[in-house]
């Protein structure tokens, strides 16, 4: 259920005829379920080559045979970067991540203490890094805990807001970053001042009680979150259409 909440947020967020680069996981079940309800002119591109594609089911990765099987056409990855991304051709960037700081910096490399000696090493950064820098705008995905929402990432993967004291303008981004991170819990949004994440709504049957206990940072909170809808009849359709793919 908590990820078809997030699915659900983040597909009413994609709007008809966008061209979206999708990951897999979580943002390709957004984009998915946006395409078959809301936005059914929504363009899907992987950082495979594939453009125009309209998935069977949830592709497993960015060669999924799904994924090139129903693309308008399919082009050289070099390409897909430096002229459909780069090329300022991409609205929006759906990304998950492993952990999310307080400014959208997304961590998808390693946990523990140093890049050598991880806790954990991780599927490592893909695509992300272009797309979080030059996509129009980007939503970040992630199932939300202490342990997710972090103060400090382990390691910057993927540049948000600022890391440190070095902002978006000064690294030079034409794209505007993270515009939301949306979790089972609710929708966080950068302040405008100082790109600190805030927590803007809360998704249905959710408490900012709880937004506060899995986060691990004194977490703000707009003066009155709104609240989001469930699913409607349609899209959970869909969502129960899709549950038999490959899960997320």
């Amino acid at each position: 259920m908590s990820d078809a909440a997030i699915a659900v947020a983040v597909a009413r967020m994609l709007r008809d005829g966008e061209v979206c680069f999708v990951g897999v996981g979580l943002p390709s079940l957004a984009a998915m379920l946006a395409q078959r309800s809301l936005a059914p002119n929504l363009y899907l591109v992987y950082e495979s080559g594939v453009l125009g594609t309209r998935p069977p089911q949830l592709p497993l990765s960015v060669a999924d045979p799904g994924l090139a099987g129903t693309a308008q056409t399919l082009v050289p990855v070099p390409e897909m970067f430096n002229y459909w991304l780069q090329g300022g051709h991409v609205d929006v960037g759906l990304l998950g991540a492993a952990q999310v700081d307080r400014f959208g910096n997304v961590n998808s490399t390693v946990v523990g203490d140093g890049y050598d000696r991880p806790r954990v090493r991780l599927p490592g950064a893909g695509g992300a890094p272009e797309i979080a820098s030059a996509a129009g705008r980007v939503v970040i995905m992630v199932r939300q805990s202490v342990r997710s929402f972090v103060s400090a990432v382990d390691f910057v993967t993927t540049a948000g807001q600022r890391v440190g004291d070095t902002t978006r303008r000064d690294l030079g981004f034409p794209g505007r970053g993270p515009v939301a991170v949306v979790t089972d819990i609710g929708i966080y949004e950068p302040d405008p001042d100082d790109g600190e994440l805030v927590l803007v709504a809360l998704q249905p049957g959710r408490s900012v009680e709880e937004a506060r206990a899995a986060t691990g940072w004194d977490l703000r909170v707009a003066p009155e979150p709104r609240r989001l809808l469930p699913p409607t009849a349609s899209e959970q359709a869909v969502l129960t259409a899709l549950e038999g793919s490959p899960a997320p």
